[in-house]
């Protein structure tokens, strides 16, 4: 297992005790440390004491269903979540995501298929944390992005980004006037494993057009380039031309 993933926390939250212990026998093989929850609140409890590097979030639970956890751990926390949803329900898989999970996992799953999941949302918030620097850049009189923060301002307000969001507007901004395309920005955001998801794109593209453009149907930020994948405003030319 490489050294970067070697003796990470997961948090697996079921009430199943079959589904826990398959969980973490798989988990542990690779190397990764296993705490469990099998309600929604002692689940809040350890993310708060335990601070997991992951949380594997059952959507069904006797108390708090999977949603209402999901909502409390981001209204304090980033920290990645991997919701675990019945097979084919879509509604589910993006109310998970609406509420700012990392991604999910559809019942039944392999190991192989577990294990991997896991390690690209680690590899993906960890390559973002890395790479982010202390940079604030002014797009305009309107958008303000201070990376070393985290932190996005929209007409002088502080606008909550969920770490699926913020990952997004990183990328597409540091290549500014560039069209990404669907494959890159899977790759660099979700993970290489994804690069065939072109709805998680269109999904949060959606969901940052709503938070940042001032109006998300005719964006002037976020630009689509139809068929392609998205391009974000070259905002460093606009500013030399003005100044020129």
């Amino acid at each position: 297992m490489p050294e970067q993933f070697k003796n990470r926390s997961i948090l697996v939250v079921d009430d199943e005790e079959r589904m826990v212990r398959f969980i973490r026998l798989n988990l542990e093989h690779d190397g990764f440390q296993v705490i469990s929850a099998y309600r929604g609140y002692e689940a809040l409890e350890k993310v708060r004491t335990e601070m997991p590097d992951l949380v594997l979030l059952d959507v069904m639970l006797p108390d708090l269903d999977g949603f209402e956890v999901l909502k409390l751990i981001r209204e304090s926390s980033n920290t990645p979540v991997i919701m675990l949803t019945a097979k084919g329900e879509e509604d589910d898989r993006v109310r998970g995501l609406e509420l700012g999970a990392d991604d999910y996992i559809t019942k039944p799953f392999s190991p192989r298929e577990l294990v991997s999941r896991v390690k690209a949302v680690l590899r993906r918030v960890e390559a973002t944390s890395l790479t982010a620097k202390n940079e604030i850049i002014q797009v305009d009189d309107r958008l303000k992005i201070d990376f070393g923060r985290r932190e996005v301002w929209v007409e002088g307000n502080l606008v909550k980004l969920r770490p699926t969001e913020y990952r997004l507007l990183y990328h597409l901004v540091q290549n500014a006037g560039w069209v990404m395309t669907y494959e890159q920005l899977l790759t660099k955001v979700w993970g290489y494993e994804y690069r065939d998801e072109e709805h998680y794109v269109r999904l949060y593209v959606n969901y940052l057009r709503q938070k940042i453009e001032e109006d998300p149907s005719n964006p002037k930020y976020i630009l689509t380039e139809r068929g392609v994948g998205y391009r974000f405003v070259d905002f460093r030319k606009a500013a030399e031309s003005s100044q020129g």
